[in-house]
């Protein structure tokens, strides 16, 4: 085969190839190795690599036994980590200038299960300073260029995961949500992401085991990969108080579902939200695939507009408590979005914090109420069209002024201040080529409806097969 194709194979097909004899781990590891080596120089997505380790790993389990080569759901499948995630003996900046050389002693709790599955680390993947923002470029590595148009951004802050699974450097890579940043990239770039619930998937080691905004999960080219992958990750963890303690292995069953009169709330604009044009056409062009399927779409928008003070200040405070400290020490070590961010963190009053607390209580129940009426919420992943890679973020929207730089992701991150599980699934490309996800919103901890729905729309559209130019160019 190929090498390229046999890099644009599904992880599930890669799982099978190897399986089967057809193909061996090491081989596997090279051609993605390969691939990266091809195309990475051009957009920027693996900024610290440790290949000779991965081909190491992948020639040992050629060698054992077959009855223990394949005893893991992930066994042998290249993987990347997000370069927030702790991985040990690897280095780990947080795309800080502050961290370039940190190299860390132990792994967070997902790079530990995703090892554990079988599935073989290739390196770490761009993201922007401390993940902040939804543009991925740094003072460390630099930018992270859209395969589909190296003029734009591949969006954040899981960037450079979306880039290296766009391109075929490996089937699965990590990422971490707190306004968008798994569902962003994945839009921007024609992948799948997934936004689980708070505690799905444990975040360890934090300095706030409580907070139910930030999240870690899964990132692929097809839903069925996302879903294989978060089996390997999910599950409860006893330094995680929020944990769900549902057994992971339920996200390994068949996502196929009869959807014939499920009831859908049709959101083109969550609630008013300016919404690019072209991006609005896309979205409304997706309508008749879910009716195919024979679900009941009805426009309806949900109550969400205290979502955005409740984020802001949530957010805020969690900015102040993971990196207040940090500022104090290196005050000229930042970039001005991420100060600004941190300063909010700082002059945030005790009465705000409550009034913040009140009024999540009343979206919770809001939204909870309004999704037993509907199963599924379907809505722009971005409101916005990939923009230039120059610009650190966009601040209007159709002459509409935005008061921050994050504001452009209120359609992301107003399900994050809900909780629910929320996915990025590839839906169509505008005028010029550029990627545009559907996002898809689920029931309070229903991530497994959210991946049913996902795969059915997907495999109607098949938007995801549409690789990059770049890939045949090189």
């Amino acid at each position: 085969m190929d090498r390229k194709d046999l890099c644009f194979l599904s992880a599930c097909e890669l799982l099978s190839l190897v399986r089967s004899g057809e193909c061996s781990a090491e081989e596997m590891m090279r051609a993605h190795l390969a691939q990266i080596d091809e195309v990475n120089p051009r957009v920027n997505a693996m900024v610290t690599l440790v290949s000779e380790q991965a081909v190491n790993q992948a020639r040992t389990l050629d060698q054992q036994p077959k009855n223990e080569r394949f005893s893991n759901i992930l066994s042998g499948l290249p993987i990347a980590h997000k370069d927030l995630t702790l991985t040990k003996g690897i280095r780990t900046t947080f795309g800080s200038p502050i961290y370039k050389d940190h190299i860390p002693t132990q792994n967070a709790l997902i790079v530990d299960r995703l090892q554990a599955a079988g599935a073989i680390t290739v390196g770490k993947t761009n993201t922007p300073e401390f993940g902040a923002g939804s543009q991925t470029f740094n003072t460390v590595f630099g930018k992270t260029v859209n395969p589909y148009d190296e003029t734009k951004t591949c969006g954040g802050s899981s960037g450079g995961a979306a880039v290296a699974l766009a391109t075929g450097m490996v089937p699965l890579a990590d990422g971490s949500d707190l306004g968008g940043s798994l569902r962003n990239p994945a839009s921007f770039c024609n992948v799948v992401g997934l936004r689980p619930s708070a505690g799905r998937v444990p975040s360890i080691p934090t300095q706030s085991a409580w907070f139910p905004l930030s999240v870690v999960g899964p990132m692929a080219r097809t839903v069925k990969d996302v879903a294989l992958m978060l089996s390997a990750i999910a599950g409860p963890d006893p330094r995680c108080p929020i944990s769900i303690t549902d057994s992971p292995e339920k996200f390994g069953a068949a996502l196929d579902r009869n959807f014939k009169n499920v009831k859908i709330a049709w959101s083109p604009t969550l609630g008013g939200l300016p919404v690019d044009n072209e991006v609005r056409k896309i979205i409304e062009g997706q309508r008749k695939h879910l009716e195919t399927l024979g679900c009941a779409v009805m426009d309806a928008d949900p109550a969400l507009e205290d979502a955005d003070e409740v984020f802001h200040v949530l957010r805020a405070w969690n900015m102040e408590l993971n990196f207040g400290q940090l500022l104090e020490q290196y005050p000229d070590q930042f970039k001005d979005t991420l100060i600004w961010n941190i300063r909010q963190g700082v002059d945030l009053t005790g009465p705000q914090i409550g009034a913040a607390e009140r009024k999540r209580t009343i979206l919770f129940d809001q939204l909870n109420r309004f999704m037993n009426e509907y199963e599924f919420i379907i809505a722009p992943v971005v409101q916005v069209l990939p923009f230039d890679i120059n610009l650190p973020y966009i601040d209007e929207i159709n002459g509409e002024k935005l008061d921050n730089y994050i504001d452009w992701m209120k359609s992301c991150y107003r399900i994050s201040a809900t909780g629910h599980p929320a996915m990025s699934i590839p839906c169509g490309f505008s005028r010029d080529g550029l990627p545009v996800g559907l996002q898809i919103i689920g029931r309070y901890r229903d991530d497994f409806g959210v991946l049913q729905l996902a795969h059915a729309f997907e495999q109607i559209t098949e938007c995801w097969k549409v690789r990059p130019k770049i890939v045949e160019e090189i």
